[in-house]
């Protein structure tokens, strides 16, 4: 029984205690609510004035306590551009060795190559001699992709010659004035460039369709080629020189296409290739045929006035 009457007796102060403590609280929070909307009110000029020697005074502690955070933070940004510049410079390594091997075997290569056509006597192809010209205007719309060049038929430069630059071939020659010339873009719709697939030496003809790859069609039947294989220019109609390269095949069986390696959209300065196709043979007096090419005529001289 006086148990019972004991723990009524704690609940009660208990109970009482926690009503008042809640009281004073309200009061409390009061009391600061209405010191800050004085606060608010008044001049706080002092306030702020403490605030700022505080932090005045905290900047050298929080200096000193992120010193070793900063100091850790750039020895690891210096590990990493060691490490970087590390791997980079043994990429560099590996690669510049692959590359002295490659040229070793070219050397060795092209002077087997030389010994083979000394013994066999063997023709080799007059080097093609060229006219420089600037890219000076796009004289197409969005359905015609050709350039104008700032040189012309004074210069040397003839319908049909091929048009490059340091990348492979950009186009061919369509149409020419006394000192412009307009050339025709691999992608343009109208162009139509025979060509070679590499290493299988398959024959093919590019075409245009006004996209950035043109289109790989006329395969022989049965043929395949892969993807990343090297197109080059033949000399099929007697217009443009073999082995110009043009890109690679992309695309998927039965939508070939091809990688130009020319950026034709920033296009500045190109050559035009003299390039002349033996078209006739001739016998000389053993009884064996030769061919010769045509003989370039003089470009006309100006008329006197």
């Amino acid at each position: 029984m006086r148990t019972n009457e004991r723990k009524h007796r704690v609940y009660r102060l208990r109970t009482t205690f926690d009503a008042w403590w809640h009281r004073g609280a309200i009061v409390i929070l009061l009391i600061v609510s209405g010191g800050l909307l004085l606060s608010n009110r008044a001049d706080t000029s002092w306030i702020e004035r403490v605030r700022m020697e505080i932090a005045d005074a905290s900047i050298p502690i929080y200096e000193l306590a992120s010193a070793p955070a900063d100091w850790f933070t750039a020895r690891l940004r210096d590990g990493e551009m060691m490490l970087n510049v590390y791997a980079e410079n043994r990429r560099l390594r590996e690669e510049n060795e692959r590359l002295r091997q490659w040229q070793h075997t070219a050397l060795s290569l092209e002077q087997r190559v030389s010994r083979y056509e000394a013994l066999l006597n063997v023709k080799t192809a007059p080097a093609v001699s060229y006219v420089a010209a600037q890219v000076v205007a796009e004289t197409g719309g969005p359905f015609v992709h050709a350039v104008l060049l700032n040189a012309g038929d004074d210069d040397g430069v003839r319908p049909g010659q091929a048009v490059v630059n340091d990348s492979g071939l950009v186009g061919h020659v369509v149409a020419v004035g006394d000192g412009s010339a307009r050339a025709l873009l691999l992608q343009d719709l109208n162009s139509r460039i025979p060509v070679v697939v590499e290493p299988t030496n398959v024959r093919a003809f590019l075409i245009g369709d006004n996209s950035l790859q043109p289109r790989l069609e006329y395969l022989p039947p049965n043929v395949t080629v892969s993807a990343g294989d090297r197109i080059v220019t033949t000399s099929d109609g007697g217009l443009l020189p073999p082995g110009i390269p043009v890109g690679i095949v992309a695309g998927t069986p039965g939508d070939y296409r091809a990688a130009l390696f020319a950026d034709q959209d920033r296009l500045d300065f190109v050559r035009t290739l003299q390039y002349e196709f033996p078209r006739t043979l001739d016998a000389d007096p053993s009884g064996e045929m030769v061919s010769s090419s045509p003989q370039p005529s003089e470009p006309p001289q100006p008329s006197a006035q």
